[in-house]
């Protein structure tokens, strides 16, 4: 009986929000978007491990000498990337976990640097996979001889890390375009000039 009233009342009230009606359905959907982002968050934590981990070891030494991934600032570069990555994803994973009110000032705070994030990443593993191509293919212009073809172990192990890192750059991407709309869901669409002429973005309060 008690159920049969509230649902007369949500139905003949003006506005659910007056009887908090579907807070508890709001309430779901946010705690199932946090659970979500927090994996999406914990998923680059292993990805950056693992690509680290391969770069790290990646050595290899035989009758034509020795090359280690340190030899080349592009490796350095993705090595000191994922190490950055994995970080920070593992902290925005905590913090994203934690059942906080959303402010304007959390939001812009994770979209920046889920940007500063996304592009890092990514230029780290563009530049590898410039360094690698050369490896692979060499460079006739400058009389550079592919160096693959005699450290294919080296090249394997690299090509496989740089591929994890592209991985990890899609994870991002999600995660940019996901704090970028709990960003600008915030903001109304222009409605109000100032004297002017300038629209203006109302916010949530």
């Amino acid at each position: 009986m008690m159920g049969d009233k509230r649902e007369k009342e949500c139905a003949t009230a003006s506005s659910p929000i007056e009887l908090g009606c579907g807070e508890g359905d709001e309430s779901g959907n946010k705690s199932s978007m946090r659970t979500v982002e927090t994996l999406l968050r914990l998923v680059p934590v292993a990805l950056c491990t693992v690509s680290l981990v391969v770069m790290l070891k990646n050595s290899q030494t035989n009758d034509f000498g020795s090359l280690s991934y340190s030899d080349l600032g592009a490796f350095r570069y993705l090595v000191h990337a994922n190490g950055i990555c994995a970080g920070y994803s593992l902290l925005s994973a905590i913090f994203t976990a934690m059942p906080r009110p959303p402010t304007m000032s959390r939001a812009w705070t994770f979209f920046l640097l889920d940007q500063v994030l996304t592009y890092l990443i990514l230029a780290a593993g563009a530049v590898s996979t410039e360094v690698v191509y050369l490896a692979y293919k060499g460079d006739e212009a400058v009389t550079w001889s592919d160096a693959c073809s005699s450290f294919g172990g080296f090249c394997q192990k690299t090509t496989a890390s740089i591929s994890i890192t592209f991985v990890t750059v899609l994870c991002y991407a999600v995660l940019s375009l996901i704090s970028s709309y709990k960003l600008f869901s915030k903001y109304d669409a222009p409605i109000c000039f100032n004297g002017k002429g300038i629209e203006i973005a109302a916010f949530h309060s």
